[in-house]
């Protein structure tokens, strides 16, 4: 695989603070990641240092294994609360984005149109921004992060403030992108991420304590267990006294956790069936990201 982006030891230190301290990845050509971490981990800071709005204390940025002296063309921005010139129109300011990127005024209006029409904002050209809803100025900076076709899209908590139609929306335009660019995200949906994620980062008060691909991620941290669901509480409380191995009881339900191997889903099925009781639903659970997240960011 093709490394487009490599971070070495990238710190940034605000007087005694180390909001960002040695952080090290690399991002391979074509992939989706996703940077996640509690508030204050230090997320949107990494961003914007790859994103050449703050300049690290120490470490190094290469892209394509150019050292950051002008790769900013190659790269595109969202930030988590865009902000537009209320009286320019959508085409106007897709244009001046895409003209600040080195486009030619011709190219730039041919591309700011094509993008607007890509991100759902065809019937919008020539509206003034600042009459534009949440939805729309979310479309809008992606449109200004795309425009000039970057290597590298940066998109910093992207749908946190959309609601669920429109989360949808801007997820299905950005797996569409992921042909064509590598992408790096902050997120704090987790559910997104494990939809369109190749890679993970798990940043801790500025530290990147946990990476790797959410297959890697889950076979390091994942406790797989069996659910069991009765008829009735009673139940549960009476199979967690008979069963052969540690049963944690919530209402009606039992989980049982496997301890190297055992039990297998033959011998729980076996002694649900000799037990005699009201049996609904015995499944294998394996860990979701969100306790994946919860046990690497040391909440768990």
């Amino acid at each position: 695989m093709t490394i487009i982006l490599e971070a070495d030891h990238l710190t940034k230190i605000y007087g005694s603070e180390r909001a960002v301290n040695e952080v090290t990845f690399a991002l391979g050509e074509g992939t989706s990641t996703a940077l996640i971490g509690p508030n204050g981990a230090g997320k949107t800071t990494t961003l914007s240092m790859l994103g050449g709005l703050l300049e690290p204390t120490t470490g190094t940025i290469s892209l394509n294994g150019e050292k950051r002296a002008d790769v900013r063309k190659h790269i595109g921005f969202l930030p988590q609360y865009p902000q537009f010139f209320s009286w320019l129109t959508a085409l106007e300011f897709t244009e001046m984005a895409a003209k600040l990127s080195g486009m030619d005024a011709r190219s730039a209006k041919l591309e700011a149109q094509k993008t607007l029409e890509f991100v759902g904002l065809g019937d919008a050209l020539r509206k003034k921004t600042g009459t534009f809803s949440g939805g729309m100025k979310q479309r809008l900076g992606l449109a200004q992060a795309i425009v000039h076709k970057p290597k590298l899209l940066l998109l910093d908590e992207p749908v946190s403030a959309l609601d669920p139609v429109g989360r949808r929306e801007i997820m299905n335009l950005l797996k569409s992108l992921q042909q064509d660019m590598t992408i790096l995200y902050s997120t704090h949906i987790l559910n997104d991420a494990e939809e369109m994620t190749d890679q993970l980062l798990f940043l801790r008060k500025g530290q990147l304590v946990e990476q790797g691909s959410i297959g890697d991620v889950r076979a390091k941290y994942d406790q797989p267990r069996y659910r069991v669901e009765f008829g009735r509480a009673e139940d549960a409380i009476i199979y967690s006294e008979r069963a052969p191995w540690n049963v944690q009881v919530e209402g009606a339900c039992g989980t049982i956790h496997l301890a190297q191997g055992f039990p297998t889903m033959a011998d729980v099925l076996k002694s649900l069936a000799e037990s005699g009781l009201d049996v609904r639903k015995a499944e294998r659970q394996t860990a979701n990201l969100e306790e994946i997240f919860m046990k690497v960011a040391g909440q768990a």
